[in-house]
């Protein structure tokens, strides 16, 4: 009995110092308790950074990463891409063509540069739809660094062939 006793004003405490998903505004508001002296800590105590995010979140039944599968009931066209969503500056895609498993994983890198990609197996178009913040500070703040994408052979395609 001592032992849970233990574990309930732990459990106590670290719901009293936690945030909720909708209270959490800087970095600093996810930055976990810690546990108490002589403890071992829980993930929720010792978590920090975008784990801490996502444990919230799925204590509160909240997907943060979205991480339901693509839709692959259909083909997608450049017309009506399959969206996929990003909060990051680059998502990769793993396409199983359609109908699904129809072929192996092929994983189609897109960025907020070059949104739109085609798998070179079933020809399913996949589009990244970036859902981050505007203004990003890690982009390329105008210094101009040179670095250009390396052509594919998507770019020497006539858009009339699309």
């Amino acid at each position: 009995m001592g032992s849970s006793g233990a574990v309930e004003r732990t459990g106590r405490a670290a719901r009293l110092t936690q945030k909720c998903t909708t209270e959490i505004r800087t970095m600093e508001d996810l930055v976990g308790p810690g546990a108490a002296p002589g403890t071992v800590p829980t993930d929720l105590e010792q978590s920090t950074g975008l784990e801490r995010l996502e444990i919230l979140g799925k204590m509160e039944s909240i997907d943060v990463f979205d991480m339901r599968p693509l839709d692959a009931s259909r083909l997608g066209t450049l017309a009506n891409p399959v969206l996929v969503r990003s909060a990051g500056e680059e998502q990769f895609a793993g396409c199983t063509g359609v109908p699904a498993d129809s072929h192996n994983v092929i994983w189609l890198g897109m960025s907020r540069e070059r949104p739109i990609e085609r798998c070179p197996e079933c020809g399913s178009v996949y589009k990244m739809e970036y859902v981050g913040p505007q203004e990003d500070a890690h982009h390329d703040h105008g210094h101009g660094h040179g670095w250009q994408e390396p052509k594919t052979m998507a770019d020497y395609v006539k858009p009339e062939y699309w």
